[in-house]
């Protein structure tokens, strides 16, 4: 494995609210590390600043070894950061193939030159398929959020940010979502950063880190949390 993201020393702010603290943080390729904590303490904070839609103040992020700090959020989509928001953001209008190809235009050479849509993308999700001329809004939610995780790959991403992906998910999709997440690492090798809060997900990862208040309070193997951390941590 070798390192795809480090942060050292991050800290940033809403105004003048001081949301992250100090944070430091790695991911690997062909690992999925997981941000745990209570609402509130700055996981999607953390997010947001890694793909630049907020700018930290202070501190560091490396990605494959080069600083992104002060690099537009295009430029690390293409850079290879993909992302998946929290409440997955899927254009209502459009149909599940326009959705789909417009993660596209995050490859370098954008959605002019890349038209066909990845089969793997249907084997992981075959759903997709079938929906293919379906409104992107007409889909359940559990659908959207496999549709949002298939728009960010298509960009060929080689880190994976998934903010809560099984919020509000029906139990059988939650299983289908992780399944697919594992099969995604396991097939291309790509490092996932995944901020969750569904227990059984969480023990999916290799490493956890903790947040509190904006900082980070315990990491380790996801092996090694016990239930009074996991009752600490993942409780809302």
């Amino acid at each position: 494995m070798t390192t795809l993201l480090e942060i050292s020393g991050l800290n940033t702010y809403y105004g003048e609210s001081h949301i992250l603290r100090d944070v430091d943080l790695t991911v690997n390729s062909g690992e999925m590390v997981c941000l745990v904590g209570r609402n509130g303490v700055g996981k999607t904070t953390l997010l947001k600043s890694l793909i630049g839609l907020l700018q930290a103040r202070r501190g560091d992020i490396l990605f494959e070894g080069m600083l992104v700090n002060r690099q537009a959020p295009h430029v690390r989509a293409r850079a290879g950061i993909g992302y998946v928001p929290q409440g997955r953001e899927i254009i209502a209008q459009l149909t599940v193939e326009e959705n789909l190809k417009l993660g596209m235009e995050a490859l370098p050479s954008g959605l002019k030159q890349n038209s066909k849509i990845d089969p793997f993308i249907y084997e992981l999700f075959p759903i997709l398929q079938e929906f293919l001329p379906r409104k992107g809004g007409d889909l359940s939610g559990g659908q959207q959020q496999q549709l949002a995780i298939a728009r960010a790959l298509l960009g060929r991403p080689k880190l994976l940010l998934l903010d809560e992906p099984t919020e509000g998910i029906q139990p059988n999709i939650v299983q289908d979502i992780e399944n697919a997440v594992r099969r995604i690492i396991a097939e291309t090798g790509i490092g996932v950063l995944l901020v969750e809060q569904h227990r059984h997900f969480v023990r999916q990862a290799d490493r956890y880190y903790a947040m509190q208040r904006g900082g980070i309070v315990a990491s380790g193997a996801t092996a090694d949390l016990s239930p009074e951390m996991i009752q600490r941590f993942l409780s809302v």
